[in-house]
């Protein structure tokens, strides 16, 4: 049984290294969170809890960048925030950090959570566990953007850098961002 570990102190970034030991969970489970308009976590369920190996208490009311893992490039979550800011839903195969330092990945279907009047309150997201084959197809583009992304001096040209990079591949094999993930979702249901 996993132990659950406290959350890194408030304010602190990545203290938790990455083991390289890769964590799943089953076919039928969906991790799910909710959080406010900036990120903040407001709801973890109980598979969330469990594969990130953190108490309900230190996730509440903490960044969801808590589970970041460092090899996950910018480009990706700069599309996603894009994204959410045009009240649109994002699909994306994440690679999520635990508490003790193991990895876990899902594809991930983000969406913007708006109440009776129409404004925006938060955000929501179902994770699932995406087959070998799709993080085989996704891995050589991350670290093609994380190599982008290394070559810059600060965040801000790296994101731009990468994001010019995951456009351009994206474009060369799909057409569209959503046109790509698509097809490696489709191909994993082969």
């Amino acid at each position: 049984m996993l132990q659950t570990q406290a959350a890194p102190p408030r304010g602190a970034q990545h203290a938790i290294r990455p083991t390289g030991v890769e964590r799943t969970f089953a076919a039928d489970e969906l991790i799910v969170s909710k959080t406010d308009p900036r990120g903040v976590i407001t709801y973890a369920n109980d598979v969330f809890l469990r594969v990130s190996g953190y108490a309900m208490a230190d996730v509440i009311g903490r960044p969801h960048n808590l589970i970041r893992h460092p090899g996950m490039p910018r480009a990706v979550f700069h599309l996603l925030w894009e994204t959410l800011a045009a009240r649109r839903e994002l699909f994306a195969y994440i690679n999520n950090l635990a508490s003790d330092g193991a990895h876990y990945w899902v594809l991930a279907h983000v969406t913007p959570s708006f109440g009776p009047d129409g404004a925006l309150v938060g955000y929501h997201s179902n994770r699932r566990r995406p087959s070998p084959r799709a993080v085989e197809r996704v891995t050589p583009l991350y670290d093609r953007l994380l190599a982008e992304e290394r070559r810059h001096p600060t965040a801000k040209a790296a994101v731009a850098a990468s994001s010019r990079l995951l456009a351009d591949a994206v474009a060369e094999q799909a057409g569209s961002y959503d046109e790509f993930i698509w097809s490696v979702i489709n191909r994993e249901e082969r």
